[in-house]
């Protein structure tokens, strides 16, 4: 199974706090992204974030367009996050949507992880051949 690596920018962060009360803040958020390496494009993210009073301690689900080349290969599809964190332990995924694809990317599935370091952003994705 090939595998797609390299780096993405936050370029937009729009959030709006739908509920706040103890316990969780739940709030909806618009997400931009540059993609660099093996992904060369742009994507925009909604996703559902929800944010214990713990710092550190959060939780997201949201969806993915990908806009861009994969290995030279252009087209479009959608990812699907899932991430967790809790005292410094961080799990976040993404699976691709099968059947999302589109152009050159029609038939793509995998999925993979996003790794968080400080300010900077890099993936992994597993994806089969097209």
């Amino acid at each position: 199974m090939p595998r797609a690596s390299g780096a993405f920018t936050i370029d937009g962060w729009e959030p709006e706090t739908y509920d706040e009360r103890e316990g969780a803040t739940l709030s909806r958020v618009h997400v931009t992204k540059t993609f660099h390496g093996d992904l060369e494009g742009t994507s925009t993210t909604d996703i559902l974030t929800a944010m214990a009073q713990v710092e550190g301690s959060a939780a997201y689900v949201g969806f993915e367009r990908f806009t861009g080349a994969l290995h030279g290969r252009k087209g479009t599809f959608v990812l699907h996050h899932n991430a967790t964190g809790s005292a410094g332990e961080q799990s976040l995924s993404w699976t691709v949507l099968p059947d999302s694809g589109t152009g050159e990317l029609a038939g793509i599935r995998g999925g993979g992880h996003i790794v968080k370091d400080g300010g900077a952003h890099t993936y992994t994705l597993d994806y089969d051949q097209l």
